[in-house]
């Protein structure tokens, strides 16, 4: 047991000291490609990250060897959005808080981003999830291939985000971590620096996942109940560090760009791989997650389109993953 706790926090030191490289490399990338920021978070950032999770439903969809571990990958697809449009998004306001203690109360609370676009970003993600939960409750035999539609949909999505790109003020950025006397680092160096810090974010990440699951066991949990609670959220731990390290650097624009852009993806590309390769059919404990998380996405919706989201509220929204919880523990009790 000890190997295990010390395998968790070196693995989560080394996602958060990856992160801080990639955040910086993806940056640069996004400058790189005339990229604005919020185009950054939601394509480049969200994309990268949201590789090992998705590898994570590639692996238990497609090479499960029985009925438990292709239920873990649909899991993974209906938790990775619930802990995403909860956790992730208090997290954030959780840091804006913090960071802010020394400022006055209207400064504290205030999010300075294009809140009407975030509102869009919810949108597009209901709609597609309300298709995807829906599928989750009928059989029908020409399921599999509403897949494709899926990817379609994500497909569309960056092509709304590059079209919508160049709005935003550019961010002033600090030098790449690998060059950091290079003023105007090259696309080979900032390349490698992205590449080789989500590498490291992904095999850190898969180590993190197998000790949250052994931990969970090794305290009573079973391991269906384990993958269902705890493997989302390290799973989105990725995610999760970058929006820490963005709002450290006061840059919440790309923290809450990063978290919508990474949504759109866990609503479409494992979802897709779910629906080619599994039933996808929902449990109780399934439902329940596609119903909070619904919960969550119509008040961030809502709160986005009036423009008064604002951190305290971004905190609060947290506490619906604890409703989750609760009832994840009744069902299976």
């Amino acid at each position: 047991m000890f190997i295990t706790f010390l395998l968790f926090f070196i693995s989560a030191a080394t996602i958060y000291f990856a992160c801080e490289f990639f955040v910086n490399g993806v940056e640069w990338l996004g400058r790189r490609l005339n990229l604005s920021a919020t185009a950054t978070g939601t394509v480049l950032a969200a994309f990268g990250t949201a590789l090992p999770e998705s590898a994570v439903t590639f692996i238990a969809v497609v090479f499960g060897n029985s009925p438990e571990q292709r239920d873990i990958g649909v899991g993974a697809a209906m938790g990775g959005p619930l802990v995403l449009a909860t956790i992730a998004y208090a997290v954030v306001g959780l840091a804006l808080l913090m960071n802010r203690r020394k400022k006055s109360l209207a400064e504290r609370y205030t999010i300075t981003v294009d809140q009407k676009r975030l509102s869009r970003d919810q949108a597009w993600f209901l709609a597609i999830f309300v298709v995807k939960a829906g599928l989750g409750l009928v059989i029908f035999s020409f399921k599999p291939w509403l897949g494709v539609v899926f990817l379609a949909a994500y497909a569309a999505y960056v092509w709304r985000e590059l079209r919508d790109d160049g709005d935003d003020e550019e961010e002033e950025l600090e030098p790449l971590k690998i060059r950091p006397h290079d003023a105007n680092p090259t696309m080979a160096w900032v390349a490698l620096q992205t590449v080789a810090a989500l590498t490291v974010v992904a095999i850190a990440a898969h180590t993190f996942v197998a000790q949250i699951e052994l931990i969970g066991v090794a305290f009573g949990m079973a391991p269906h109940m384990a993958a269902l609670l705890l493997s989302p959220i390290a799973t989105e731990l990725p995610e999760i560090m970058n929006a820490l390290i963005w709002v450290k650097q006061g840059k919440e624009r790309l923290a809450l760009a990063n978290i919508s852009g990474a949504m759109m993806i866990q609503a479409t590309i494992p979802s897709a791989l779910g629906i080619f390769f599994t039933p996808w059919l929902f449990d109780g404990p399934l439902i329940s997650a596609a119903v909070i998380t619904m919960l969550a996405v119509v008040a961030l919706f809502a709160l986005f389109r009036r423009g008064v989201m604002d951190s305290r509220i971004l905190v609060s929204v947290g506490l619906l993953y604890g409703v989750f919880v609760g009832y994840v523990i009744w069902y299976f009790n």
